[in-house]
Parts: structure tokens; C-alpha cells; sequence
């Protein structure tokens, strides 16, 4: 490869371009332009430009019996899809999909528009040119004028959809998340609907391991209760009433929200944390079916 190599290492992988039914093992070479799978019977070149999606932990069901921890990459070759699945060591599987995702979506341009709510206000802000750059944990929109960073962990929901920016359609990411103990949403317009599905992918990966946490919590309906007058009520107002439950086991309702990471407290009253909006959002889903 004629340009700077960003990864390099011995995996096991399988390449449906090679017609290959079972893994090889070989070594795994990516650069800022391909993805390579050499064997010493041959090799197969990925361009990244023909890479449309990433899988992190997804095998491809015919080679469930031959993986356990991947990479599985769709690609495009001609008029034929593709997909290539890479295992190796969870450490290195992580070091690996970072990689490649900042490879395929740094400096992509996209066009954000931030704060686009603040709560549940429509804000005034325009849209604004940015360059995409991928950070450990975080999404950076680098804008003129400041950058807008995104940190995963506070993402509470994010969808994908089609609407006219700037007199064009164009694919648009909205995401809810929290910044300084506020609820805000921020849009990122892109052109490329590869692009964005790739984007998609990798805010999953984050949105995924929190939601696994909260498979592991369980509430009574008094805390979920709670949780939903939390994110409902103003401040000042008295969450006993509003919950029908006296002050005192108000109080210890309230400890344990907070001990299972649902709960923080800012700088006037309680919040909600992340974890606790992505609870209170698929309640009111649930009663709004």
C-alpha cells in the first residue's frame, strides 16, 4: 500500500468476494483509502469509499459457527454487495472498529444545527457548515465559529430522516442528549446516505451498551412513578403531591434512583441522568400507544 497504513494485524477473517465458505487467517491492513485482507493465497481490497455499513458483534448468520467476536463490514463491489467478517480479541475488535470508523467519517462535511430544542423549545438557531470528527467516547462538529461536541454517554435517543435543509432534502440525525444537566437536540445534515447509515452505526454502538445497563435494573412502579414526575414537573413544585406519596418515602425513593444511576443532583433539583430519560421516554411512549 502506497499510503500511511492506521492498522495493522493477524485476524481470522472471511470475505464473501473471495468465495471463501470458511475463515483464513491472515493479516488485516487498513489505510485512510482501503481495507486489505491478505492471505498467502491471495487478497482481498476493500476501497473504503465502497463500504456502506459496519457491524460491531454482528455475524453474519452462515459464519455464526466459525466467529465470536467481530468486525463484519458490508461493501460494494460492482453491482454485487459483500460482506467481510473479521475476529479477533474484544480489545483489538474495539481498537479496530474505532479505527475504521474514523477513517470512513472524519472530516466528512456535514451542515448542524445546534441547539435545535432546548428542552422542548424550538430554538433560532440556523444551520451552519461543520466537519465531522470522531473522539474517544464523543461526536465533534467543527464549526466556523465553535465546535459542537456530543458526548455518548448522554445520548438518550437519536433518528434518522429526510427533510429540506437550505432549499435541498438532504438525510438528517437528530439527537436528544444532555449537556450541563440540560435536555437539548442537535440536527446534522448530510448528503451522503452512506455516510450517515455508517454514522448511524457507530452512535448505536454507545446507545446499545446503555441500554444493556438498564436490562439489568429493575423498578418498582412507585420509582417509575417518580421518575416520570421528576421529568415532568418545574422546579419548586412538590413531587410528594404530584406522586401521592408521603415526603418521607419520597426521600428514599429518591436515594435509590440516584444509586441506580437514574438520578443526579444539578445545581437547583434533581435530574434526570441519560439512563433515567431513556426510562422516562419509553414510558411515555408506552402510555401514548
Amino acid at each position: 500500500m502506497s499510503e500511511s497504513v492506521i492498522a495493522d494485524f493477524v485476524a481470522k477473517f472471511n470475505a464473501s468476494a473471495s468465495e471463501r465458505t470458511e475463515p483464513a487467517t491472515g493479516r488485516i491492513l487498513l489505510s485512510q483509502k482501503r481495507l486489505v485482507l491478505a492471505t498467502d493465497a491471495g487478497k482481498t481490497t476493500i476501497p473504503l469509499s465502497s463500504i456502506f455499513d459496519v457491524a460491531v458483534g454482528q455475524v453474519p448468520q452462515d459464519l455464526g459457527k466459525f466467529f465470536d467476536s467481530t468486525v463484519t463490514i458490508a461493501f460494494r463491489k460492482g453491482d454485487h454487495r459483500h460482506v467481510a467478517a473479521i475476529e479477533a480479541g474484544d480489545d483489538k475488535v474495539e481498537k479496530f472498529s474505532t479505527v475504521l470508523f474514523k477513517a470512513l467519517l472524519n472530516g466528512t462535511t456535514m451542515t448542524v444545527k445546534h441547539p435545535a430544542r432546548l428542552g422542548g423549545r424550538v430554538t433560532n438557531a440556523a444551520f451552519q457548515p461543520a466537519k465531522l470528527v470522531l473522539k474517544p467516547l464523543m461526536v465533534r462538529f467543527k464549526r466556523p465559529d465553535s465546535p459542537v461536541t456530543v458526548d455518548l454517554s448522554t445520548v438518550t435517543s437519536f433518528e434518522r430522516s429526510q427533510r429540506e435543509v437550505d432549499g435541498k432534502p438532504r438525510e438528517v440525525l437528530s439527537v436528544r442528549h444532555m449537556q450541563d444537566g440540560q435536555a437539548m437536540t442537535s440536527l446534522a445534515a448530510i448528503d451522503s446516505g452512506r455516510k450517515m447509515g455508517i454514522l448511524g452505526r457507530y452512535l448505536r454502538l454507545e446507545y446499545s451498551d446503555i441500554v444493556a445497563d438498564l436490562e439489568d435494573i429493575s423498578l418498582s412502579g412507585d420509582e417509575t412513578e417518580l421518575l416520570v414526575a421528576v421529568y415532568s414537573t418545574g422546579p419548586g413544585v412538590s413531587l410528594a403531591n404530584v406522586v401521592d406519596v408521603e415526603p418521607s418515602q419520597v426521600e428514599m425513593l429518591l436515594g435509590g434512583l440516584r444509586e441506580k444511576g437514574l438520578l443526579a443532583d444539578g445545581q437547583a433539583e434533581t435530574e434526570l441522568t441519560a439512563k433515567g430519560r431513556i426510562v422516562v421516554s419509553d414510558k411515555v411512549e408506552d402510555v401514548n400507544q
